[in-house]
């Protein structure tokens, strides 16, 4: 299901989302980063993908050509990229021996 970040309204056709569609329910934009199955916490700049400059306002319209709607629930980390600083703590108990 394809959802609005805010509010969780299905979106029919994600496929028709453009920099000005809005959501119908909450009118907030839905051509966003939160929107974005490259949307990755951490990764450089935040996203999965090698884009050319910064976007900076990730809840607000944009012009990113790699924009392709996420299909999981509104508010859930992407199934891509595992947790940035979770995966730290674990290289670090992993060097010094704690597996607890």
């Amino acid at each position: 299901m394809y959802a609005c970040h805010f509010c969780g309204t299905e979106v029919k056709n994600p496929r028709e989302v453009f920099r000005n569609s809005t959501c119908p329910s909450c009118q907030k934009d839905l051509k966003i980063c939160l929107n974005c199955r490259f949307y990755s916490p951490g990764a450089h700049w935040d996203c999965g993908e090698t884009i050319d400059e910064q976007v900076k306002d990730k809840d607000r319209a944009n012009f990113c050509t790699f924009f392709s709607f996420r299909t999981e629930a509104p508010g859930t980390k992407p199934a891509q990229q595992p947790d940035a600083r979770q995966q730290a703590r674990r290289k670090i108990d992993k060097l010094f021996g704690d597996d607890s």
